[in-house]
């Protein structure tokens, strides 16, 4: 009797741990189907959006396509070798570089200031906070013709306030001189919502302890927004800087609406270039190969960011 009751004991326990680990098994596929079905509608959107038009950009560099776009010959590398040695490309890149300095800098300098006044226990606080986030709430077609009655030739209110400091009117965008400042100073005014409330989240993030422990042992303001409040705030501000860069390198819209590349090429920025020829010239394969020359310059810019840039952020 003992044998038969020795013997029968471990088949139960293997049978109730094969249905355990079945159960668990249906569980976890429940579970990722259950993920999968929530993230198709984003990776339908992002597949149709963004992973076919890059595919397609690739597949059309390497070929020569005929005014409606339909592909005409295998071009291979020769598109990429075309736009490389062309002096439209660089000349294109160079003003590219130089928005990028107009405008990242200033903006970045700009939030952090509106940031660090806002945060002051002072009246109309919540006031200043609105006005200075409300350039988040204009789209760039809205804010450039905002703009472009501002810098009007006879209308502009910019040249009204020069007159009565006795100083001649500026051509700001029929100016090659000018051009590219006033595009460079539309752009940081329209970031500059998102920027200072990306800031002032950082700012607020800020333990008030540590303002308090800095005020007992004597520390002025400019010591503490420097030793304290900046060092604290360096994700926030590596956030926006890395942003801006990308959405620099990505400007199109108020060039467009503004000056279309001019005068005399002066704003004729590489993602404009790009629109020109794909667009207007209609080579598409050119067109596409800048873009994608465009992207590995983005990437590399953004990994030479994080890889050296991230060092100097000071995580909580």
């Amino acid at each position: 009797m003992e044998k038969e009751i020795t013997l029968a004991s471990p088949l139960p326990r293997e049978s109730s741990r094969s249905k355990r680990a079945a159960s668990l098994r249906t569980s976890r596929w429940k579970e990722r189907s259950l993920a999968y079905f929530f993230l198709a509608p984003s990776l339908i959107l992002f597949g149709i959006f963004l992973f076919y038009p890059l595919l397609k950009s690739v597949y059309l560099s390497l070929y020569l396509t005929d005014p409606q776009g339909r592909v005409a010959s295998f071009a291979g590398a020769d598109n990429f070798k075309n736009v490389l040695t062309s002096e439209v490309f660089y000349n294109s890149l160079w003003i590219t570089v130089k928005f990028i300095l107009l405008t990242v800098p200033t903006g970045v300098a700009a939030a952090l200031v509106l940031a660090a006044l806002s945060i002051q226990k002072l009246k109309f606080t919540k006031l200043f906070q609105f006005f200075f986030s409300l350039p988040m709430a204009v789209s760039v077609g809205t804010g450039s013709i905002i703009w472009m009655v501002l810098y009007h030739p006879t209308l502009s209110i910019l040249n009204y306030g020069l007159s009565l400091a006795g100083i001649p009117p500026i051509a700001w965008l029929t100016d090659p001189k000018w051009a590219l400042l006033s595009i460079a100073l539309m752009t940081v005014w329209l970031n500059l919502g998102f920027n200072y409330i990306v800031m002032l989240s950082g700012m607020q993030s800020v333990p008030e302890d540590l303002y308090e422990s800095a005020k007992i042992d004597g520390s002025g303001s400019f010591r503490t927004f420097f030793r304290i409040t900046l060092p604290l705030i360096s994700p926030s501000l590596f956030f926006i800087s890395v942003v801006s860069i990308i959405s620099a390198f990505q400007s199109f819209a108020q060039i467009n609406i503004l000056t279309k590349g001019g005068p005399m090429n002066s704003t004729d920025v590489l993602v404009y270039n790009i629109y020109q020829d794909a667009f207007i010239n209609y080579r598409f394969g050119i067109g596409s190969a800048q873009a994608l020359i465009l992207f590995v310059l983005i990437t590399l810019l953004t990994i030479v960011q994080f890889k050296f840039g991230e060092k100097k952020v000071h995580y909580q």
